[in-house]
């Protein structure tokens, strides 16, 4: 029996840019995390006294800003050879060959696989066959996969694979592949690389594993990170368990404003809500974006002062969060109860109404309608305002956020207007 670790896209040092924007904002733990959390792996591989690491791509997000990155994981490197632990990784597509002009000598225990042609390693002290390819570009578009051996009969195999296997939402088409073809190679485990969410492919004998990234670095990347501990008797998995790794969790927390007579209602649900949160974080710092949402009483008065409950939000959590939680966004997402209700004589904002209501209940038309009207009012914004969550015009539930602001906006400015005739 042995056990190895299977982690990938550590993405070490990664820059991070724009966090002092954010009030608040813990922005230096949130930079070194990535650090921190290599720190729990080499922790972790000495504690369960593994065989080897296996690294599945993206050790780094791209070139060094300078040779503290690669010093700091030759460091740990070495770590890991003092116990005797052995690592053995691919190149990615963010540490692709062609990307880095800076390298250091990696300590002699590491090896890392060829990224000409597939490379087969076998362990000497475990009956173990590892094959893999990394990149020697940055945007590999062949099945690397389909020329890789088949299975040693005399090892437990295991494939290594940065990919966008069968293709992923959200993720560049790298090294393409199908889990079918992978599956067919009869290798006792395959770890992934690439995919930063954690998800088993295939848990039958063989398990097809994308472990995800090892620390989140964004809202995009909420939930807990890690590594997985792979257990092996003979040439077969017994166990495939996650480990996390990260040291500062991203989460979003939902409130449903739908019974919530007032704004008041809005901030007990979030006190009541943040104990639960800050246990699921197991002691880490906890980034918490805020989302309230659902049909509500309250809807335009939340709307009209959006920024003042935002920052009663925050006070909560400084108050109740024991200095563990920092609120990295506040949403306001609820909609009116019922629409028309402000105008039952059939006037222009019951006609505002069934526009808003066709918009919200069709993605392809709302999305043509914000490329048409908003496009070019998009191009005009600052650069900081035109990232992706803050302008985000190809995102549905983004553009029936800005809807669900409209009408209260108009409605007011319509009320206003009709009482100064």
């Amino acid at each position: 029996m042995f056990k190895f670790l299977h982690a990938a896209d550590i993405h070490l040092d990664s820059p991070l840019r724009g966090l002092d924007r954010y009030e608040g904002c813990p922005s230096e733990e949130i930079r070194g995390a990535t650090r921190r959390a290599l720190d729990n792996l080499v922790r972790l591989a000495v504690e369960e006294r593994v065989a080897f690491v296996l690294i599945a791509g993206d050790v780094y997000d791209g070139d060094w800003k300078d040779h503290n990155t690669g010093l700091w994981f030759v460091g740990r490197m070495a770590q890991l050879r003092d116990s005797g632990i052995k690592v053995y990784l691919i190149r990615g597509n963010h540490d692709a060959r062609n990307r880095m002009t800076r390298d250091l000598r990696l300590p002699d225990n590491v090896t890392s696989l060829s990224v000409d042609r597939p490379q087969t390693c076998r362990l000497d002290d475990v009956p173990v066959a590892i094959h893999g390819q990394g990149f020697a570009s940055q945007a590999v578009t062949d099945d690397l996969a389909a020329n890789y051996p088949e299975a040693d009969p005399g090892c437990f195999n295991v494939g290594m694979l940065h990919t966008s296997v069968n293709g992923r939402e959200g993720h560049d088409r790298y090294a393409p592949c199908t889990v079918e073809a992978l599956r067919a190679r009869n290798y006792g485990y395959w770890a992934l690389g690439h995919v930063h969410a954690r998800e088993v492919l295939d848990d039958r004998d063989g398990p097809i594993v994308f472990p995800g990234n090892v620390q989140g670095r964004h809202i995009r990347e909420a939930g807990a990170k890690g590594c997985m501990l792979v257990t092996v008797e003979g040439h077969h998995v017994t166990s495939a368990e996650f480990r996390p790794l990260d040291v500062l969790r991203w989460e979003t927390c939902k409130l449903d404003a739908s019974g919530a007579a007032d704004g008041d209602d809005i901030l007990r649900a979030f006190e009541d809500a943040l104990p639960g949160q800050i246990d699921a974080a197991d002691g880490r710092t906890l980034a918490l974006r805020v989302e309230v949402v659902g049909a509500s009483a309250v809807h335009e008065k939340l709307l009209a002062n959006k920024d003042d409950w935002s920052f009663e939000i925050r006070g909560q959590a400084l108050t109740h969060g024991s200095g563990r939680v920092w609120v990295e966004a506040v949403k306001l997402r609820t909609r009116p109860l019922r629409l028309g209700d402000g105008d039952p004589s059939g006037g222009p904002l019951e006609m505002l109404d069934r526009l808003l209501a066709e918009l919200r209940g069709d993605d392809r038309l709302l999305k043509e309608f914000a490329g048409r009207e908003l496009g070019e009012l998009r191009k005009k914004l600052p650069p900081e305002l035109r990232r992706a969550d803050a302008v985000d015009l190809d995102d549905s539930e983004w553009l029936r956020g800005v809807l669900d602001q409209v009408r209260p906006l108009l409605a007011g400015r319509f009320e206003a207007a009709r009482g100064g005739r």
